[in-house]
């Protein structure tokens, strides 16, 4: 039984999950499974996104991470290693969120460009992207904080805009450069300057949400608002070609 027992305690000492607390192993730890260790991370996530959208990478600290997340900076290294680590989480978590919401629709896009659609297809297969990407953009209260961090991204160089370009911003406008080549017979670099030019006239709406709200008098984005968005992009797509 002695024996046994410090086995135990060696192995534990030497576990891998221990090691690299950053991404814990599922079933390596039991706090990694708990509701209460999800519900912490998540909070340590949303606390830093936040930090990084106001401040930046380089001015933005754990401490007041932490403080601000109610956790202690043990805490934060077990779940995300170090502040660099926690930045590259952020920026995973904002490429995840987006994912969630415009996969289905960039897969129908897809999809239906590999069958070489017509140019009224193509228009009314943008649009549809388009208003998807818009109702993102407006419809989550998380949207303005993304939409700073995305912008924190332009001036600073680091794993976070690596991850932007390559998982988000390439494959958005790629998608988008398809779709209006399609509409207009243009060549791949005017394609993709037109898909940039429309993608973030889109995005205004999500990092000037407050600016829209105080100048049109809304209180909300809500259906009838969002038609009225929908009118304004479609306008834009119709002058394609």
């Amino acid at each position: 039984m002695v024996r046994s027992r410090t086995a135990l305690k060696s192995k534990a000492k030497t576990s891998p999950a221990r090691t690299k607390p950053a991404k814990p192993v599922a079933g390596a730890d039991s706090l990694a499974l708990t509701p209460k260790g999800e519900a912490v991370r998540e909070r340590i996530l949303t606390v830093a996104l936040e930090a990084f959208a106001r401040s930046g990478f380089r001015n933005a600290t754990t401490r007041e991470i932490v403080e601000a997340a109610g956790v202690s900076l043990p805490a934060l290294k077990y779940y995300f290693g170090g502040k660099e680590d926690l930045y590259r989480a952020c920026a995973e978590a904002v490429v995840d969120r987006y994912r969630a919401q415009m996969d289905g629709i960039a897969h129908d896009a897809r999809t239906m460009l590999a069958g070489r659609p017509s140019r009224e297809a193509a228009r009314a297969q943008l649009k549809a992207l388009m208003h998807a990407l818009a109702i993102l953009l407006t419809g989550s209260k998380e949207a303005p904080t993304w939409g700073r961090f995305i912008a924190r991204q332009m001036n600073d160089t680091g794993k976070g805009l690596e991850i932007l370009q390559k998982q988000l911003w390439a494959p958005g406008i790629e998608l988008v450069a398809q779709l209006i080549a399609t509409i207009g017979d243009y060549d791949a670099t005017s394609a993709r300057i037109r898909a940039i030019w429309l993608i973030s006239n889109a995005m205004t709406f999500q990092a000037g949400r407050p600016i829209l709200l105080q100048l049109t008098g809304w209180r909300q984005i809500g259906s009838e608002e969002l038609k009225m968005l929908f009118a304004i992009i479609d306008r834009q797509i119709d002058e394609i070609g």
